[in-house]
């Protein structure tokens, strides 16, 4: 199916491009969510009409997001667990959990914005995580796990 980017896509282009991608992808995903128009010519006429609107748009996204990731940059997020002797947790800390733990900072974060390369975290320490705010900001996070006290 043949498409207009409305706003920047990672690993598929940028406002404004021209693409052909599979049906169900455009169907499904693409364009119930804003993402795309199919390229019609009456499309392709209102985004003419409509893309220095949408261009000043995206770059206020940018900037936005650039100065979200300037508040969140460096932030420590202590998540307390359970573990062993050895250090290792009695499960693990996913992404949920580190929403949950950015969210109690003050911070708005879904969940699938938190990578994890190495998937989740399953021994006490701290690790350096990427926030992606946008398909342009990271924002580096340290998560401290540390040994949930028992309660008495």
């Amino acid at each position: 199916m043949q498409i207009i980017l409305m706003e920047k896509v990672a690993n598929l282009g940028n406002l404004g491009d021209l693409l052909k991608v599979k049906d169900g992808y455009a169907r499904n995903f693409l364009i119930p969510t804003g993402k795309a128009k199919r390229a019609t010519p009456a499309a392709l006429k209102e985004f003419e009409v409509k893309r220095v609107e949408l261009e000043n748009a995206a770059r206020d996204k940018l900037a936005a997001a650039q100065a979200y990731a300037e508040r969140l940059g460096g932030a420590v997020v202590r998540i307390a667990r359970k573990a062993g002797v050895d250090g290792r947790l009695f499960g693990s800390v996913t992404n949920f959990d580190v929403a949950d733990g950015l969210r109690a900072l003050g911070f708005e974060i879904e969940k699938s914005a938190i990578r994890m390369p190495a998937g989740p975290l399953k021994v006490i320490g701290e690790t350096p995580l990427e926030v992606v705010l946008h398909g342009d900001v990271m924002a580096t996070i340290t998560v401290a796990v540390v040994v949930e006290q028992p309660k008495l």
